[in-house]
């Protein structure tokens, strides 16, 4: 099923196997619908279709569709500029995430965001930030407010190795651990901030035990593999729910195309990039659901076939969409005579 994120409370243990395998498919599903709505975005890219800065998750969708599974409508999601599997597994609509992609008024920023600054209230994502690490103090406030309001909420925070080195992290780390704030920060390492490799840019690359200097609990997991992640972030969830406050996770992952669309990729070689594929984690659950009989030929192609029939659906609706009106533009920019103040 497509995840709308309509339940008030996260997952409960799976009874039987039954819930088990649809529970899998749904996760598989997640994550080749990330994996295609990508693509067909690269497809769209190199045809002058798609404009500006796009940078793919292709490789990551373990991360953010793991971690949602934790997460319930009234939790709150901030995202990092490379945001378009967040968007997805959080429950926006293909279609509403492929206008925003297109400029068109029917995105979920009306247009006006693009591929890095997807935004949805409604769905309690706080979007992405062009700023590296600038979605952190954001989503520091919301956690604040939550604590403040004695909600039972708690804010995720993806952010990547990158940010780690910026003081927006440690001043987040500090006072979330320092206020006992409901605040997941779930680091995405891909081991390159930009073109910089991880080893060249910290003395010690264990991301997680450097988070655990800051009195709170920090796990590294294997972002490679949707299952693991899923555990790790349940795990969390329900830790910082019960009040023990934050939690850093520090999923270690890794993206299979360059920095953005611009980027030549002459920083990592070959080999390297062909090791990681080979992890890949969308034929790693294939391939664990056809060892345990969960699936076959037939039900990977309807998967296929149902994504493949969405994300048409969305270009399509992306192409007839209007862009927004000249006499707009600088709505929600100034504010009309008699309003100001």
């Amino acid at each position: 099923m497509s995840p709308q994120h309509t339940r008030k409370a996260a997952p409960k243990r799976r009874a039987d196997h039954g819930d088990a395998v649809r529970h899998h498919v749904e996760l598989l599903h997640e994550m080749l619908r990330i994996r295609r709505f990508e693509e067909r975005c690269v497809e769209l890219y190199s045809a002058s279709v798609i404009r500006g800065f796009v940078h793919l998750y292709i490789g990551e969708e373990a991360v953010a569709v793991g971690v949602n599974q934790a997460l319930t409508e009234d939790d709150a999601v901030v995202a990092t500029y490379r945001e378009h599997g967040h968007a997805l597994a959080r429950g926006l609509p293909a279609e509403a995430v492929m206008a925003e992609m297109y400029g068109k008024v029917t995105g979920c920023s009306r247009g006006r965001g693009g591929s890095m600054h997807m935004f949805d209230a409604s769905r309690r994502f706080y979007g992405g930030s062009a700023i590296v690490g600038g979605g952190l103090p954001l989503a520091l406030g919301l956690a604040l407010a939550d604590r403040m309001r004695g909600r039972s909420r708690v804010t995720c925070c993806f952010f990547g190795d990158g940010a780690f080195a910026e003081g927006e992290f440690h001043e987040t780390a500090n006072l979330a651990a320092l206020w006992h704030l409901p605040l997941l920060l779930a680091c995405e390492n891909n081991l390159y901030a930009m073109g910089t490799a991880l080893r060249r840019e910290h003395a010690q690359t264990d991301l997680a035990l450097r988070a655990a200097s800051y009195g709170m609990a920090s796990w590294a997991v294997d972002g490679m593999d949707v299952l693991a992640v899923e555990r790790a972030a349940q795990q969390a969830v329900t830790s910082i729910r019960a009040g023990a406050g934050p939690l850093f996770l520090e999923l270690r992952t890794y993206r299979f195309r360059a920095h953005s669309m611009y980027d030549p990729d002459r920083y990592r070689s070959k080999e390297e990039i062909e090791k990681w594929r080979a992890r890949d984690p969308i034929p790693a659950l294939t391939q664990r659901m056809r060892d345990d009989g969960e699936l076959d030929d037939a039900a990977l192609a309807d998967l296929e076939n149902q994504v493949t029939a969405e994300i048409e659906k969305a270009v399509r609706a992306a192409e007839d969409a209007p862009g927004e009106p000249v006499e707009d533009l600088l709505r929600f920019v100034t504010s009309p005579a008699g309003e100001a103040g």
